[in-house]
């Protein structure tokens, strides 16, 4: 109400003097001599029409300002125009808060459009984006560290992770998670894959999520090994224990009556032996499998590749089981140092460099075993183990890892699982391959 009554009150008194001025110019159109005063009326009217006019169109130019100033996101503008009597600066100060409204408003997108865009690049969970022309982009830093090997930004560039992760990147994940094996660092690693189809730009986008729980499923593996192993090695030892007693209470028994005259006798005492022995060694099979129920301690500490690999070619020499196997050496001097418990990761690959020269002694002509370290593009360190002995079976790769299982006549089935406890309590990977001669190859990565 305000603003419209200075409105008025300007446009009266323009009006007033804009009529003035014209019956004053009139009068002297009709009063001769006055031809100087003429033109000074006539010049009085033309100032006061275009004062009316201004007057009129202020307000339709200060709102097209300000609708032009919203249209292009300039909210610097200014709209109060003070001690000009007119009432505009009411005005004013109603476009000065409009504009300064929007402004807070814009800044609180900014700042909420910024908190977003970082908890979404700093979210644990690898994001990515599949547009409707098949156009992949790694969305966060945890999908940029996750996936690093490819080239290319289609889906067909993500077949080098493997087949099933390529299918979910097309749409096989949309509403439906599913565990798919990613090749990372050359060893498969399970994944969480889920996938929902969003709105963007007035077209659908789908956001694939790529979540590791090879961690979490590696630890309920173990987990459950561990409780298995040490119901059963408890059970059995329970069982066994009185009847070892007894085996070696009878065999003395069997000592003290045997004078060698009677060969019933001396078959039984033979007998109660042989019973003896192999009580004996139960025990010690099931006692030699109680170290698997234990998880390994890691005390890691910086190691000195270069030291450290030369440590290992100097016991492998040494053993009289390597004798006569050819050795060789891949380590870079430039190596970065690997965080790790030398102790335990020592005694991982003595027992797989054991096993290499086992292997490749007794099948190959010329036996060779290679002990190689180098850094993987994400930044770990890959260690491997290779021998051009017979190689392990693709259906059995799987299982070398398993606690109680062994193809070795005289194996217990308990170095290679103790050496993935090893592997897995540093939070690496452990897997086996086949080598370029046809032997195994495992391959460690921390």
């Amino acid at each position: 109400m305000r603003l419209r009554s200075h409105f008025l009150i300007g446009l009266i008194w323009r009006l007033a003097l804009l009529l003035a001025l014209t019956l004053a110019f009139v009068q002297s159109l009709h009063t001769p001599g006055l031809g100087a005063a003429r033109i000074v009326a006539a010049m009085l009217v033309i100032g006061a029409a275009a004062l009316l006019w201004k007057h009129v169109q202020r307000t339709n130019m200060e709102l097209a300002r300000f609708i032009d100033a919203v249209r292009f996101g300039d909210f610097s503008q200014g709209f109060i125009h003070r001690f000009d009597g007119s009432g505009f600066a009411e005005l004013g100060a109603v476009l000065d808060d409009a504009l300064k409204r929007m402004r807070d408003e814009k800044h609180k997108l900014i700042d909420a459009n910024r908190f977003y865009e970082a908890v979404l690049d700093d979210a644990p969970t690898a994001l990515l984006t599949v547009e409707g022309n098949g156009k992949v982009e790694l969305t966060n830093k945890a999908a940029r560290r996750l996936l690093m090997r490819h080239r290319g930004v289609r889906v067909e560039d993500f077949r080098e992770y493997g087949e099933a992760f390529s299918q979910a990147l097309e749409g096989g994940a949309v509403n439906r998670p599913r565990l798919v094996p990613l090749l990372i660092d050359s060893v498969p690693q399970t994944m969480l894959v889920s996938a929902a189809v969003v709105h963007r730009l007035g077209g659908l986008v789908r956001v694939v999520a790529v979540q590791p729980i090879q961690g979490e499923l590696n630890a309920i593996e173990i987990a459950a090994q561990s409780d298995l192993i040490r119901v059963l090695t408890h059970e059995i030892m329970n069982s066994m224990t009185p009847v070892t007693s007894l085996a070696h209470s009878a065999v003395e028994l069997m000592r003290r009556i045997d004078g060698g005259a009677d060969a019933d006798i001396a078959d039984a005492r033979a007998a109660v032996e042989t019973l003896a022995r192999r009580a004996d060694g139960v025990m010690h099979f099931v006692e030699s499998y109680r170290q698997i129920s234990r998880a390994p301690q890691v005390r890691p500490r910086p190691i000195d590749i270069a030291a450290w690999s030369a440590e290992l070619e100097a016991l492998f020499r040494a053993s009289d089981r390597t004798e006569g196997i050819a050795f060789s050496l891949e380590a870079d001097r430039a190596l970065p140092a690997l965080e790790a418990d030398p102790d335990l990761m020592s005694q991982v690959l003595i027992n797989l460099l054991r096993n290499a020269a086992e292997a490749a002694r007794g099948h190959a002509e010329a036996p060779r075993v290679r002990l190689a370290f180098s850094h993987t593009r994400s930044g770990r360190t890959q260690i491997e183990v290779e021998d051009n002995g017979p190689g392990v079976p693709d259906n059995l790769r799987q299982d070398i890892f398993l606690p109680f299982f062994t193809t070795k006549a005289k194996g217990t089935g308990v170095g290679l699982s103790l050496a993935r406890q090893v592997v897995l309590a540093h939070r690496g990977s452990i897997n086996v391959a086949e080598g370029k001669e046809g032997g195994a190859l495992f391959r460690i990565v921390i």
